[in-house]
């Protein structure tokens, strides 16, 4: 079988810092050493401000679920709404690695149907490698990076699976549960992916994992210990206000300064001091007149 996979991803946008593109090599190259920085971003805005900070890597996330289309959870994204914002925030990544969540019932049914629907993250959202959840589909991750598809692995609190968990609840919380979580993790290691991401467990135990693993780990709620961190780039400006995870460090509160802005243009067109005379376009000399 063969994919439509590009080669090339476009130029570095304007005033990004990084000086080479980074790669999933590039990322297996820094375990140990100076940590990964990776952040969500949807669109080309959101990407392209991902890609200025210079991020390591930029996540399509299933989040966008619930941050930009406003669901309770992630089980609602499709296939065709993650190559849709992957596409857009291609145009704005730049040279950070950019990676493609593969949704909840894209991977679950086949090996086929994961190395399909990972293949089409590449060649019509144009990511240069894709996430998926659990360990139930290292056969999967196996297929999908002899078939040159990168594949970044997921443990510990898995969104796509919180109707099995009920709830986003802290996981790996006795050694017993902490021991299977790092079998799953050795399991996507040997399955070829070139990181995992450890999500909502216990400081120790990601320490632990990350001291197990040759591959770095990148944590979200797993503590300072990992190889790197994520976060979601809408709670840590301050742009989505349902609730903050524990694990969430808010840098900005965007939201708030974007409703006094908008609360000013209100004011300004209702009291009509907008537009002013330096927003407005002139008529040549005499037209006035002849209007």
């Amino acid at each position: 079988m063969e994919f439509n996979v590009p080669t090339s991803y476009g130029s570095s946008p304007k005033g990004c810092p990084l000086n080479t593109p980074m790669s999933a090599p590039g990322v297996m190259a820094r375990k140990g050493g100076e940590k990964l920085a990776m952040v969500t971003a949807y669109d080309y805005p959101t990407a392209l401000l991902a890609a200025k900070s210079g991020m390591d890597i930029i996540l399509v996330g299933d989040s966008l679920g619930m941050v930009v289309l406003g669901h309770d959870n992630t089980l609602s994204v499709t296939m065709d709404i993650m190559v849709h914002h992957c596409l857009a925030a291609s145009k704005g990544a730049g040279n950070s690695l950019l990676v493609a969540d593969l949704p909840f019932g894209s991977y679950q049914e086949s090996t086929a149907q994961a190395v399909r629907n990972a293949a089409r993250c590449l060649s019509q959202g144009h990511a240069q490698a894709v996430k998926l959840e659990g360990a139930a589909q290292v056969d999967a991750v196996r297929q999908m990076v002899s078939s040159g598809i990168p594949v970044q692995g997921h443990v510990g609190l898995t969104p796509q699976h919180v109707a099995a968990m009920g709830g986003f609840k802290v996981q790996g919380k006795t050694a017993q549960a902490a021991q299977r979580l790092l079998e799953d993790a050795l399991r996507l290691q040997d399955a070829g992916c070139f990181s995992i991401v450890i999500e909502g467990v216990p400081s120790p135990v990601g320490a632990m994992i990350t001291k197990e693993l040759d591959i770095p780990t990148i944590g979200i709620g797993a503590g300072p210990h990992c190889d790197g961190q994520v976060l979601v780039m809408h709670d840590l400006l301050g742009l989505f206000d349902r609730f903050t995870p524990k694990f969430v460090k808010r840098y900005a509160e965007l939201g708030s300064l974007a409703v006094e802005a908008l609360q000013a243009y209100r004011d300004g067109v209702r009291t009509g001091q907008f537009p002013g005379p330096e927003h407005q376009f002139a008529m040549p000399e005499g037209e006035k007149e002849k209007l």
